[in-house]
């Protein structure tokens, strides 16, 4: 009978255990951003990433950790920036997940961004930062 109550008792522990999923890394993820959290931004990354920025004055491709912190520390001097998500989604197989979702930093002004992150192994490979003035 004690070994029956362990068990429950464990299996009960471990269906309440939570852990964090690419969804919930973009939430930090823009969250920090919104911050002007550059090293926890930086963070996030896997070796060789890229960042591509889609409009507005920092548009361009930037690969690699040097470059990317440059560009993010670039645009932290707009912080702090209220951060809204809307229609985040997350798709994954055992390669690598994505997410995309439309973001809303607002500050002195309103950037909207339609977001896509590619993550593998946990970090974040590829990112598109992609101006979009239309988005809802």
């Amino acid at each position: 009978m004690y070994g029956k109550f362990t068990l429950a008792a464990l299996l009960l522990a471990s269906s309440t255990l939570t852990f964090a999923g690419p969804a919930d890394d973009a939430q930090a993820h823009f969250k920090a951003i919104g911050a002007g959290e550059v090293d926890k931004i930086m963070a996030t990354y896997g070796d060789g990433a890229t960042l591509h920025w889609v409009g507005g004055p920092l548009n361009g491709m930037y690969s690699g950790a040097d470059k990317i912190k440059e560009v993010w520390g670039k645009f932290a001097k707009n912080a702090p920036l209220e951060v809204a998500v809307s229609k985040l989604e997350e798709g994954a197989n055992p390669a690598g997940s994505t997410v995309t979702a439309n973001v809303v930093f607002k500050g002195k002004a309103e950037i909207k961004v339609r977001y896509v992150l590619v993550y593998r192994d946990g970090k974040v490979v590829n990112e598109i930062w992609q101006i979009d003035p239309k988005q809802m």
